[in-house]
C-alpha cells in the first residue's frame, strides 16, 4: 500500500535537506507496518520555549486501517527531534503490534457482530445552541484493555470513546483523579 506522507513546518522552513532527512527515517517506520495508509509530520521551531533544548518540535502521527499512533518530541536541533520521534514510533509499532496479535478468532468482520442502531428522532427546541466544531472519526472495536493502551498511545489525558467489543457498545473511558480508570456505559431509553 502506497503511504501519503505529509511534512508541515510551523514557524520553521522545510528545506529540501530537512525533507529528505524525514523521508528517510519514515521509510523505516513503513517497514515494520504494512497497513500505514497517512503519516503526517509537523516541525516547528518554538522561539519562546522555556529551555534551548526545547525549541525544536517533531510530530508525527501514523494513520491506518484500525491503527492511530501519535508522538512529539523535542530537542536543541530539529534532525534530533526527528530522529527521537521516529525511535519513539518506532517502539509505539512493535508495541501495537504486539498487542494486535490476538483478535476476536471467530473470523466475523466488526460490522457483522455490530448491532443496527436506530437514529434518534429529533427534538425541537426554542434556542438552539450554537455548535462551534464537530468532529468525526472511525471507533475501532476493541477490549477496555486495549482502549486503555490506545489512550495512553495517543497521549489522551482526559477521555477515550471506542467500541466495546465484548459489551457490542459505544463506551467512554476516562482517567479519575487518582490515576485511576473509569468506563461509562450509555444505555439507549
Amino acid at each position: 500500500m502506497v503511504t501519503k506522507l505529509e511534512i508541515v513546518g510551523h514557524d520553521f522552513d522545510v528545506t529540501e535537506r530537512i525533507q529528505e532527512y524525514v523521508e528517510k527515517k519514515v521509510a523505516k517506520i513503513e517497514r515494520h507496518l504494512s497497513s500505514i495508509e497517512e503519516i503526517h509530520v509537523d516541525l516547528s521551531h518554538l522561539k519562546s520555549a522555556r529551555s534551548a533544548a526545547d525549541r525544536y518540535v517533531a510530530q508525527m502521527t501514523v494513520r491506518g486501517k484500525g491503527l492511530l499512533l501519535r508522538v512529539e518530541e523535542r530537542a536543541d536541533d530539529i534532525r534530533k527531534s526527528v530522529d527521537d520521534a521516529a525511535d519513539k514510533m518506532d517502539r509505539q509499532i512493535v508495541r501495537f503490534k504486539g498487542k494486535r496479535q490476538t483478535g476476536r478468532g471467530d473470523g466475523k468482520s466488526a460490522a457483522e457482530v455490530a448491532p443496527e442502531i436506530e437514529p434518534m428522532p429529533e427534538i425541537e427546541t426554542e434556542e438552539a445552541p450554537v455548535i462551534v466544531r464537530r468532529k468525526k472519526f472511525d471507533i475501532i472495536p476493541m477490549t477496555e484493555e486495549e482502549a486503555i493502551e490506545q489512550m495512553k498511545l495517543l497521549g489522551h489525558d482526559n477521555f477515550f470513546i471506542f467500541y466495546n467489543a465484548k459489551a457490542s457498545a459505544v463506551n467512554v473511558l476516562y482517567r479519575r483523579r487518582d490515576d485511576t480508570y473509569g468506563l461509562i456505559e450509555p444505555s439507549v431509553r
